[in-house]
C-alpha cells in the first residue's frame, strides 16, 4: 500500500479540518527545529551573563605566578590569563570583568551562591567536587610536590616527613592530608587561610615544609630563591579545571572551545613561559581536553 501524505493519516484516523492539520503540521516542525538546535543558555549561565558584556570571576590573590595581587591592587599570573583570554571568547573585554579574590575551601560554595560566574584558581577536578560544581577543562596539569628550606637537605620526599615532621597546606585543601595519608603517618598537619602564610612559617621555622601543587610552589619559590627550594618529586597529577555552576552545559562547551583554542594559538604556552620561566619550572605539552 502506498504511504499516505501525513495530512491524510491525520484525516483518516483523527478527522479534523484541513487549516488545523497544516498549523498542527507546523508546530511539529518547529518543536524538532528547536530540539536539534540543542540546549540554550539562560540568563543565570556563564554564556547568558558574559552576554551582558559583563563577568564575575574567582581567582586567587597569593599564589605568585597563577593568581596573584599586588600592593597597587593589579591582578597576574596564569589562571588570570587564561580567565581573561576566556572571557573575552565568551564576549568579554578585560574591562568588563571584576575580579573576586576566594580561598580554596569557599570556591564551590561562591560558585553555587552565585557570588562568582566562574572559577579559576588552581581548582584541581575531583570527583567530590563534581558532586557540587561543574568543570571545564581541564587546562593544565600539575603534581603535589613540597616546598622547602634551602637548608633542609634531609627532606627529599614526602617520606621524609615521618618523625614529626610539621607540614603545611591551606584550609579547604586535600594535599597535606593525603600526604599524612598515604607517605607520612608521622607527620603532623598545620592549616592557614592562604599560602602566604604557610611560607612565613617556613621562614620562621613553624613548619618544615610546605605542600600543594608544584606550579603554585614553583611561583612561591621564585620569590625566595635563595631560601625556598622545590624538592622537585611530583607524586599525584591535580588536574586543573574552570569552575562552573552544576550543570551548565552549554557554557562548559564555550569554555572548552576557549581554551583548546588558547592552547593552538600559542597564548598558553606564552603565558606559563612569563610567568614561570625564570622558576627553572619544565613547561610542559598543554594537556588534553577531556570528558569530565
Amino acid at each position: 500500500m502506498a504511504a499516505l501524505p501525513p495530512q491524510d493519516l491525520f484525516a483518516k484516523d483523527f478527522p479534523m479540518p484541513r487549516k488545523a492539520v497544516v498549523r498542527l503540521s507546523g508546530l511539529l516542525t518547529a518543536l524538532v527545529l528547536l530540539t536539534a538546535c540543542g540546549p540554550t543558555a539562560d540568563g543565570n549561565s556563564l554564556a547568558g551573563k558574559a552576554s551582558s558584556g559583563k563577568l564575575t570571576i574567582g581567582i586567587g590573590v597569593d599564589q605568585p605566578g597563577l593568581g596573584f595581587q599586588d600592593l597597587n591592587g593589579g591582578h597576574s599570573g596564569f589562571d588570570i590569563d587564561v580567565a581573561t583570554y576566556v572571557a573575552k571568547e565568551l564576549g568579554v573585554d578585560a574591562s568588563g570583568i571584576t575580579w573576586a579574590p576566594t580561598v580554596i575551601s569557599d570556591r564551590a560554595k561562591d560558585l553555587q551562591e552565585g557570588k562568582v560566574d566562574m572559577v579559576v584558581e588552581a581548582f584541581s577536578i575531583t570527583d567530590d567536587r563534581k558532586k557540587q560544581i561543574s568543570f571545564a577543562g581541564p587546562y593544565f596539569v600539575a603534581g603535589q610536590d613540597l616546598l622547602v628550606r634551602l637548608t633542609s637537605t634531609d627532606i627529599t620526599g614526602p617520606e621524609s616527613l615521618n618523625n614529626n615532621k610539621k607540614l603545611c597546606s591551606v584550609a579547604g585543601s586535600t594535599s597535606a592530608q593525603d600526604v599524612r595519608d598515604k607517605f607520612a603517618q608521622g607527620a603532623k598537619l598545620v592549616e592557614y587561610v592562604h599560602f602566604t602564610e604557610c611560607v612565613t612559617a617556613l621562614f620562621a621555622g613553624i613548619v618544615d615544609a610546605v605542600t600543594t601543587d608544584d606550579l603554585v610552589l614553583a611561583g612561591l619559590a621564585a620569590q625566595n630563591p635563595e631560601l625556598l627550594r622545590v624538592v622537585g618529586k611530583p607524586f599525584t597529577k591535580e588536574y586543573y579545571g574552570i569552575g562552573l555552576r552544576k550543570g551548565d552545559t552549554v557554557s562548559q562547551a564555550k569554555v572548552d572551545a576557549a581554551l583548546q583554542k588558547m592552547m593552538d594559538s600559542g597564548a598558553w604556552k606564552a603565558s606559563l613561559q612569563r610567568n614561570f620561566g625564570s622558576s627553572g619550572y619544565r613547561i610542559p605539552s598543554p594537556p588534553q581536553i577531556t570528558e569530565r
